[in-house]
């Protein structure tokens, strides 16, 4: 693989980011805005689609890490809307389930850094 141990480091990075975001919408530090879950426009999916699936896109890690980010993403806007709706206690509880997406992700992500030295 041509992905180096910094391409790993910054997707991580990434993926701290997007739970960072989370949080600051779900606390009413910030408004959730749609590129914070859009695939496309949400920093790990942007580093998957530009810069590991030309490439790799073969390999079945990248295929689960696009799964699993789907699913977080999908899972944090559902926090968001139930923050919206009032019921912060719940969104808050919910980041559990985003952090298990995101324990999910930096394992897949050791998984292609291994594969790849």
């Amino acid at each position: 693989m041509d992905i180096t141990n910094l391409d790993f480091q910054q997707a991580r990075i990434k993926q701290v980011l997007f739970k960072s975001r989370l949080r600051s919408v779900l606390y009413g530090v910030r408004e959730a805005d749609d590129a914070l879950f859009s695939m496309r426009e949400n920093p790990l999916g942007e580093w998957l689609h530009t810069i590991v699936k030309p490439k790799y896109s073969a390999h079945p890690e990248v295929r689960e890490i696009e799964r699993v980010l789907q699913q977080m993403l999908m899972a944090g806007q559902t926090l968001v809307r139930q923050y919206q709706r009032g019921q912060l206690e719940e969104s808050r509880t919910g980041l559990e389930q985003i952090d298990g997406y995101a324990e999910q992700i930096v394992a897949l992500l050791q998984k292609m850094e291994r594969a790849s030295a």
